[in-house]
Formats: C-alpha cells, sequence, structure tokens
C-alpha cells in the first residue's frame, strides 16, 4: 500500500480530530460545532474558507500556480437521530444523536487531506474542499448548490467517498454508471365510507380497496418495467381502522420507491398513480396521491470512474479495487452533484467491525447501527487517496 508518509505521522491528529466529531453529533442543518470545527481547523491551515453555503457548509479553496484546471472533494458532516450503544470514550454525548453512517471519518479523511495539500504544492490549479452538512435527508447537496456552489467554486469536476462496512480495509470499490438508487416515498389515501361491520354492504370499505392497490401495484415491476431495469417497490406501512366492528373510512398506504434511472421512476410513479385511481374507481373510492422524489439515483460519470480507479489502484493495488462493484439499493445525495457536474463516487472498506474496542454494542459494526463506529484505519488511506486524486487530475492540466 502505497500512503503518504506525511499523512501517515499525521494520523493521530487526525484521528483526535474524527473521534471529536463522533461524540458530538449534530443532524441536518445543526451542524453548527462541527462546522466551526472544520473552518477553524483551514484556517490554522492558511486555506481560505466561504461558510454558509447550505446553512451550514463548509468550502476550503487551496490554489496553486497559474492553471485553470479545478476539482471538488466532498465529505458529508451530518450525523443521525439514533441513541447510541456504544461506551467507549468517544461515544455520543448527545442523547438520540449519533455519527452511526461514519460521517465524522468522511470530514476528518478531507481534514487529513487538507492539511497535507496546504503544505505540499505538487499540483497547478485550484482544489475545493466542500464539507456537506444534511445529506441524511436534507438534501444538503442540492442546497448548498442552490446557494451557489458552482458559481462561487467553479470545479471541472467532483469526487465522493462512503466508508463500507463488510469489506477489507485498504481495499475500494466503484462502478461506473448507476452506483446508487433514488430514493422515493408515496404515501396513499384511500377515501370509503364507514360502515358497521356486520352491514358493510352500506359502506364502501376502503381496507379491501387499498389491499387491491397493494397487491395490483407488485404487476408494475413484473409485468410494466422491462425484467432488465431494476426498480423496488415497498410498502412498509398500511394503517386503518381503531375498533373491530367499524369498517374505516380511510385506508393508507405509505412505501418507498428505488431505481436506477429517472425512467424507470418516471414509470413508475405513473402506473402507481394510474392502478391507485382507477382500483379505486371500480370500488367507488377515491384516492389523495402523494408521491416525493428525494434523491435521484447517483451515476457515476465513465471517464471521471476510471480515472479514479486507476487513482486507487496506483495506491492499494490492483487486486483491491474492485471497478465493478455491485450497485446498491440505498440513496446519496451526491447524485445531486453528479447530476450537474461530471465526477465519481466510490466506497472505501471500513473491514467488519474488530477494529471496535470491547466496549462497543453489541449490535454489527453496519452503517445506520447504533454499535457502529468509523474504522479510524480508513484515515490515512482516504486522505491518501484525495491526495493523489488531487495532484493527478490538477497536473494533468499539463497535457
Amino acid at each position: 500500500m502505497q500512503l503518504i508518509d506525511p499523512i501517515i505521522q499525521f494520523h493521530a491528529e487526525i484521528q483526535q480530530i474524527r473521534r471529536d466529531i463522533h461524540a458530538h453529533p449534530e443532524l441536518c442543518y445543526e451542524e453548527n460545532r462541527t462546522a466551526d470545527l472544520v473552518a477553524a481547523k483551514l484556517t490554522a491551515w492558511g486555506i481560505p474558507v466561504i461558510r454558509g453555503l447550505g446553512v451550514t457548509g463548509v468550502v476550503g479553496i487551496i490554489k496553486r500556480g497559474t492553471s485553470r484546471r479545478s476539482i471538488g472533494l466532498r465529505a458529508d458532516m451530518d450525523a443521525l437521530p439514533v441513541q447510541e450503544l456504544n461506551q467507549f470514550p468517544h461515544a455520543s454525548q448527545h442523547a438520540g444523536k449519533m455519527h452511526a453512517c461514519g460521517h465524522d471519518g468522511h470530514t476528518a479523511m478531507l481534514l487529513g487531506a487538507a492539511h497535507y495539500l496546504s503544505q505540499h504544492q505538487n499540483f497547478d490549479g485550484t482544489v475545493y474542499l466542500i464539507f456537506q452538512p444534511a445529506e441524511e435527508g436534507g438534501g444538503g447537496a442540492a442546497r448548498m448548490m442552490d446557494d451557489g456552489l458552482f458559481e462561487q467554486c467553479p470545479m471541472q469536476a467532483i469526487f465522493g467517498m462512503h466508508n463500507w462496512p463488510g469489506t477489507a480495509v485498504g481495499t475500494f470499490g466503484v462502478t461506473p454508471g448507476p452506483m446508487m438508487a433514488s430514493s422515493n416515498e408515496f404515501e396513499v389515501i384511500v377515501h370509503g365510507k364507514g360502515a358497521h361491520a356486520a352491514q358493510p354492504h352500506k359502506g364502501i370499505d376502503p381496507i379491501m380497496v387499498a389491499v387491491q392497490i397493494a397487491q395490483s401495484w407488485q404487476t408494475i415491476v413484473s409485468r410494466n418495467k422491462s425484467p432488465l431495469d431494476s426498480g423496488v417497490l415497498s410498502i412498509t406501512q398500511i394503517h386503518s381502522g381503531s375498533a373491530t366492528n367499524v369498517i374505516p373510512d380511510d385506508a393508507s398506504l405509505i412505501g418507498t420507491v428505488r431505481t436506477f434511472s429517472i425512467e424507470v421512476l418516471d414509470l413508475m410513479e405513473s402506473r402507481m398513480r394510474d392502478i391507485a385511481t382507477h382500483t379505486a374507481a371500480a370500488f367507488g373510492a377515491d384516492v389523495s396521491f402523494q408521491f416525493k422524489r428525494n434523491y435521484p439515483p447517483l451515476i457515476n460519470h465513465v471517464n471521471e470512474t476510471s480515472f479514479a480507479v486507476e487513482v486507487m489502484r496506483s495506491i492499494v493495488g490492483d487486486q483491491s479495487v474492485d471497478a465493478l462493484v455491485e450497485p446498491t439499493m440505498g440513496a446519496e445525495d451526491f447524485a445531486f452533484f453528479l447530476q450537474q457536474k461530471p465526477g465519481c463516487y466510490v466506497f472505501i472498506g471500513n473491514g467488519n467491525g474488530d477494529h471496535r474496542s470491547a466496549q462497543h454494542g453489541l449490535g454489527p459494526c453496519n452503517l445506520h447501527n447504533a454499535s457502529y463506529d468509523f474504522n479510524d484505519d480508513l484515515l490515512p488511506i482516504g486522505a491518501t487517496y484525495w491526495v493523489r486524486l488531487t495532484e493527478s487530475w490538477l497536473n494533468k492540466s499539463a497535457g
């Protein structure tokens, strides 16, 4: 593994920063302490800072030489509303809040790269260090763009990275094209007509209508969508009624839809609406249909992905880079950036949880789990990747 020596030597400080952030988690758009810490570190290292993009976002700017070439590196900062089960010294000090997805580590890795880049001039161009708020459901990427991120920081390409539990430390995974799914939610309310359960003919049973809709929706995946296209429609909640002898007025269906393309998403939303509306009408009922598109699919750009793969291979070797990793139906708001700029998002192996001390919770070291903890062995690996990616991308301008 070809890691950068000064970054290795800086490991203890990066780890201290990571654990400090872990102990003080902040939810989306509340990352004030974290943003202050990031801005203070960047400023101390002589890096100019822009604040306030996306409410609590921070962007550091390092410019060397005269080249107009530029690159953006992004780390997310927010935590989750989870009660941490770990009891080691750096466990969360805030009840009901936890860095259960490793954003503390992502922030620390980018800070480690920032420290090195601020002291070494092995590139010609500009690197934008993007510390983004509100990835966990808040759409912080879109908010930063709305506030003028790409106008104030005109980068040519943007890159992101996420730790991935279950894969070995020292490995990377990525794939060109769709890598993570769109995230969407729906709520359909069937409006029937309440009646006594002993006299169902005097009402319009919304529960039976909801059952028919739920069953018919599954034919969208099996009969309307091409078998070669991925799509998931999961009904996760059905609510109706409050008594055993009463047919209620309403019934609701709630859940999520995931796809790897906007075209499949358009198809699924349209068919869901049509099936719900016409099925209800056939029973004499009405529906209220709400479909919310949260995050688009994350689609890596081919050229930027190929470039990132070569950088990863130069650090950890060919055998430790999976360049066709299996996509996941999880979602990530870095997708918003990739709709506007070419770029690539990669996974970095977080191990199987053996790095945790004996004071960890009894659950697995999985993302969004109350026993999770970021693996600090990743810090110099991720920081080295950011540095080598920056140097390679910016120095490519000479050709």
